[in-house]
């Protein structure tokens, strides 16, 4: 028995909610961190055998992993790796990176609190408030703040041989090709017997003139 018009209609009124339903229900997947040594953007310590890569997802076809609208947000999100190939663990627990663009602004990764406020009023100013901001967040929903937490960069150490890795979150807003002419400085990593690396640093150009993968 073939369809009545009534029947077409509602066939492709559902037929259109699916992709809809497929793409709200997508669950978000942390890339699979290669060497740090294998990103275009890596600056590696020979005498340490530690590495630290940065791999901006700067275009529509690398923020595809996320379902949450970053750059309609401002946000510029970073994936870091850092790898240990030497033979003692590595602290970083207290790393910190900064952002330095061509134009001498300087970005830190902005915290949990701050980036679901960004989410929830784009055209918020996260960059640092001498004024207490309120720590409650009412318009980011649970589906952001559960992809944020699943792709935080979070680890606090680096074993021996072994690579960790995840995302930090810029607040680019307002300014104009933040990673063309960039540094990455990493401060704050030490050793096993609590030394201080040497900083990294990562000149950005190098993810922007790398070649296209085929």
């Amino acid at each position: 028995m073939g369809l009545g018009k009534s029947g077409v209609v509602l066939w492709l009124c559902v037929a259109g909610l699916v992709p809809a339903a497929l793409a709200a229900g997508k669950n978000f997947v942390k890339p699979t961190a290669k060497s740090a040594i294998n990103y275009p953007a890596h600056d590696f310590h020979r005498d340490e055998q530690v590495a630290i890569a940065a791999d901006p997802y700067d275009n529509p076809e690398k923020a595809k992993i996320f379902s949450t609208n970053f750059a309609g947000s401002g946000l510029l999100p970073i994936f870091f790796v850092v790898t240990n190939d030497g033979d003692q663990p590595v602290s970083i627990a207290n790393m910190r990176i900064t952002l330095l663009t061509a134009n001498h602004s300087k970005l830190t990764p902005i915290d949990m609190d701050d980036l679901y406020r960004r989410l929830s009023n784009p055209r918020m100013n996260t960059r640092p408030s001498p004024l207490p901001l309120p720590s409650k967040v009412k318009g980011a929903g649970k589906k952001e703040m559960d992809e944020v937490a699943a792709s935080q960069f979070a680890a606090r150490a680096v074993e021996p041989h072994t690579t960790q890795s995840g995302f930090m979150f810029f607040d680019v807003g307002g300014i104009s090709s933040p990673l063309h002419g960039a540094n990455i400085d990493v401060t704050g990593v030490t050793d096993a017997k609590g030394n201080e690396l040497m900083y990294f640093e990562i000149p950005v150009d190098k993810y922007l003139n790398a070649p296209v993968n085929p």
